[in-house]
């Protein structure tokens, strides 16, 4: 199919949304299909440049057109959807809900990917505009429970095929035959010894504070924190100072394509999420996340901690993974100390999760996404 992907995502970005979009993009023209991805900007980005930064292998377009931020958005989803109509699409997937109403008004068939609540003054209101549309249509969600979120609040039929479940996905291509963590940490030139891994964003909600009481109280591990914007990084690497923690690196942003090394660097990895998570848009994701490190830990192949939030047992079960609560710092203290104590455990529970990611990759998601939106070709 001819495919316009619409999103509100600057890129590049460091972002987690910028991150997830160009994944899902990309994961549609790994299929096959002909992709255009319209993103706000003014552009000038090579694909090279976000081959490198994403860790994309199939080309697809993108392109950038103007945005004015005092519309909030209005004004820049009539732009793609103009600019949608001129590249005649059988599909436009979209991240924007005002442009799914648009690109349904105009009769196009349409995907609209949500991960979190429809909320505001209008989005209720357009919400239920989409819904009601006789063009083809379809909702994606990255969790189950947010599907349910939809379906209360919009009063939907409970077993609706028109809104599915897509978590999160992994390239497992990205993940094969990595090295030892011994040999990852030579590699990367990191401390040796038993290391505790993290990957992702500084954000409030997501157990930086944990990591810290833990890295003082087990001196003789190393802990690996991996990504952060340049000011959380700061702040953080000033506090690590003050407080005396010694044995925490912190890497800064890594690009895409290198983060499996860092991944593979850890003997234990961590998702010690708070009651409340943050994103970079503000808000609280607890209850509905499909954290994207939890795919890339699963393919790494190394055991994982995660705070026990009912969302992550849609995809992690006791076999995979060990489950504290969150903020508990005697329990996961006594966790890592379990595991570094039992290489026996740390093999089985990774390997699990590694077995169980294949039905995760992002092209199975974007299979499931589409399935039933009828391809031209088939006609």
């Amino acid at each position: 199919m001819r495919i316009v992907c619409i999103a509100a995502s600057f890129v590049p970005s460091n972002s987690a949304n910028s991150i997830q979009v160009l994944k899902a993009t990309h994961a549609l023209a790994e299929l096959g299909h002909e992709v255009t991805l319209l993103v706000p900007g003014v552009g000038g980005t090579s694909w090279e440049e976000l081959r490198g930064h994403y860790g994309l292998r199939v080309p697809f377009a993108v392109e950038w057109l103007p945005e004015n931020l005092a519309f909030r958005r209005y004004d820049y989803a009539l732009k793609a959807l103009r600019r949608a109509r001129q590249l005649a699409p059988d599909l436009v997937y979209t991240w924007v809900l005002q442009a799914a109403v648009l690109s349904l008004g105009r009769g196009i068939p349409t995907l609209l990917e949500l991960h979190d609540r429809v909320t505001g003054r209008f989005g209720p209101r357009l919400f239920r505009r989409f819904w009601r549309s006789r063009t083809p249509k379809r909702v994606l969600t990255n969790t189950e429970a947010l599907r349910q979120v939809l379906i209360e609040s919009f009063d939907l039929p409970s077993q609706t095929n028109q809104v599915r479940v897509g978590p999160n996905g992994v390239e497992l291509e990205r993940f094969a035959d990595l090295p030892t963590p011994a040999e990852a940490r030579k590699a990367l030139g990191l401390s040796e010894g038993f290391t505790v891994g993290y990957t992702g964003h500084f954000y409030a909600g997501r157990g930086m504070a944990l990591m810290l009481a833990l890295a003082k109280n087990l001196p003789r591990f190393h802990f690996l924190w991996v990504g952060g914007q340049p000011d959380d990084v700061n702040l953080w690497r000033q506090r690590l100072q003050d407080e005396g923690a010694a044995n925490v690196t912190l890497t800064g942003f890594v690009d895409n394509a290198i983060l499996p090394q860092y991944q593979a660097a850890a003997d234990v990895l961590l998702m010690p999420y708070g009651p409340r998570i943050a994103g970079s848009g503000g808000g609280n994701s607890a209850e509905i996340a499909s954290p994207m490190k939890m795919f890339e830990y699963m393919a790494a192949g190394r055991p994982i901690i995660t705070s026990d939030l009912p969302v992550i047992h849609e995809v992690l079960n006791e076999g995979m993974a060990l489950f504290c609560p969150p903020e508990d710092l005697r329990a996961w203290q006594a966790a890592l100390t379990s595991l570094e104590a039992d290489p026996v455990h740390r093999e089985a529970l990774g390997a699990a999760a590694k077995a169980a990611i294949t039905a995760y990759t992002w092209t199975a998601r974007a299979e499931r996404a589409l399935d039933g939106f009828v391809d031209p070709s088939d006609q």
